[in-house]
């Protein structure tokens, strides 16, 4: 019998929180964002399984984008990060894949190269994320480079969004950073794309002509309050191992590496065969969430690199056999990411290779 940690993908799911992000973009187009082997869920298995629905993947780079040509995959594919080298130049050009374009040494390798058919570039402008992009006095001008060159057949312009998950935040609000971008990028000629997950869910003026739902599409709210929208998602990615042993500890025993749990009471430990190993936080809390047998009980002691134990002193019908969920359909990524100090993001892809996915339709 297999060691029973499994991550179950509910594609169903994530053909429904595409089909939401594109609701939301009624006068634009949507991509999808598999990048990171699609957040942990499978870029081929998602990308396929999309392919009737997107037209567009987008991927951070040309390795990640030849997987998915090789499998089979046959749409335009972004590179979010770019080209690394004037070297895979050829490649965009002769798979078809499109490019982002975020410094000047690309644009003067793209006006050096000699491609057997021109490309579609995607000119990436920093408003305020500060990690990519020309800056907004550059921005025309570098515009107007791309769009002389033979070398390139079509441009989309992009920002990225840094805090429309939190209109709290301290960083550079939505509002800023749109009104940055210069009137030049107004034209009707010209495509924008600007909104992420976040935008999309709650910047009604962020939607333009390409909307790039990331998070979203794994149903996890990349908000940092919900609101109406994001609280239809459905979740994908259910997270399950199983009850492998019980025992009862007497109070004042401890549980686990360095003794982080110490019984109040007589208490029965159940170990679950899942770990850090697996992809399961380390540094998660004391009272972290777990779901056993469809209810509510909480990890104690330090979660090691193969097992984790939880308290199941309440829940007597439970023993080795029973399921056990960490995230998905009953409990969320996104509260579980709480009590780790993280975000659902990094549970998802931190899922590793030796748990199995699961795919159902």
């Amino acid at each position: 019998m297999a060691r029973p940690a499994v991550a179950e993908i509910n594609l169903k799911n994530i053909r429904a929180n595409f089909k939401l992000a594109s609701s939301l973009a009624l006068n634009g187009k949507t991509l999808a964002v598999v990048k990171a082997d699609a957040y942990g869920h499978g870029s081929v298995q998602v990308a396929k399984y999309l392919a009737q629905d997107a037209e567009v993947f987008a991927v951070a780079s040309i390795e990640e984008a030849m997987i998915l040509r090789a499998s089979g995959i046959d749409q335009p594919i972004l590179l979010l990060e770019g080209f690394f080298d004037a070297d895979e130049l050829e490649a965009i050009s002769r798979e078809g894949f499109w490019t982002a374009v975020h410094r000047q040494e690309q644009l003067d390798q793209i006006a050096g190269s000699s491609l057997a058919k021109p490309i579609c570039v995607w000119l990436k402008i920093d408003t305020g994320m500060h990690r990519l992009g020309f800056s907004v006095e550059h921005a025309v001008k570098a515009y107007n480079e791309l769009n002389s060159m033979p070398q390139v057949k079509n441009i989309v312009v992009m920002t990225h969004l840094a805090n429309a998950d939190d209109s709290l935040s301290k960083g550079v609000s939505v509002t800023t950073q749109l009104s940055q971008l210069p009137e030049f990028f107004s034209s009707p000629d010209i495509e924008l794309s600007i909104a992420n997950s976040a935008g999309i869910l709650d910047h009604e003026t962020a939607r333009r002509h390409w909307q790039r739902p990331g998070v979203m599409l794994y149903g996890a709210c990349p908000l940092a309050k919900s609101n109406a929208y994001s609280n239809t998602l459905r979740p994908v990615m259910t997270l399950k191992s199983e009850v492998i042993a019980t025992r009862w500890v007497e109070p004042g025993e401890s549980v686990g590496y360095g003794g982080r749990f110490v019984a109040e009471r007589r208490t029965r430990v159940g170990t679950v065969a899942m770990g850090y190993a697996d992809g399961y936080p380390r540094q998660a809390i004391e009272g972290t969430p777990i779901i056993v047998n469809g209810q509510r009980t909480q990890l104690i002691g330090r979660v090691s690199m193969d097992m984790l134990t939880v308290d199941l002193t309440d829940l007597p019908e439970s023993d080795v056999g029973s399921e056990v969920e960490f995230w998905g359909e009953k409990i969320s990524a996104n509260e579980v990411a709480t009590y780790c100090d993280t975000i659902a993001y990094h549970l998802f892809t931190g899922v590793t290779n030796r748990v199995p996915r699961k795919y159902i339709e």
